[in-house]
């Protein structure tokens, strides 16, 4: 299965979290805080505002930072995924 984001929506892939501390201590997965850190895997076509066509910054593989408690988690073959609004996304990471 695939998903297709509708509108100005972005399918977002969380980035590993880290499971120790620079300093070498191990953090128990429950005390993690949710990653803000993830990368695009699908966008939707954008949207239309006020008869202007609102076109998407994003693109799949993109490494970005989003709003920590924005979209919606789906679950779909086993894999985790948040979908967000192109709005809740902050930055593009290059580099």
């Amino acid at each position: 299965m695939k998903l297709v984001p509708l509108g100005s929506r972005v399918v977002l892939k969380e980035c590993v979290a880290e499971e120790t501390t620079k300093s070498g201590i191990v953090l128990p997965t429950a005390s993690q805080e949710k990653p803000q850190y993830a990368e695009v895997v699908a966008v939707g076509p954008g949207e239309v505002v006020d008869g202007k066509q609102v076109e998407m910054q994003v693109k799949v593989g993109d490494k970005v930072i989003y709003s920590r408690y924005s979209g919606n988690d789906v679950e779909l073959d086993g894999e985790k995924f948040i979908i967000v609004e192109q709005k809740n996304i902050h930055a593009v990471v290059e580099g």
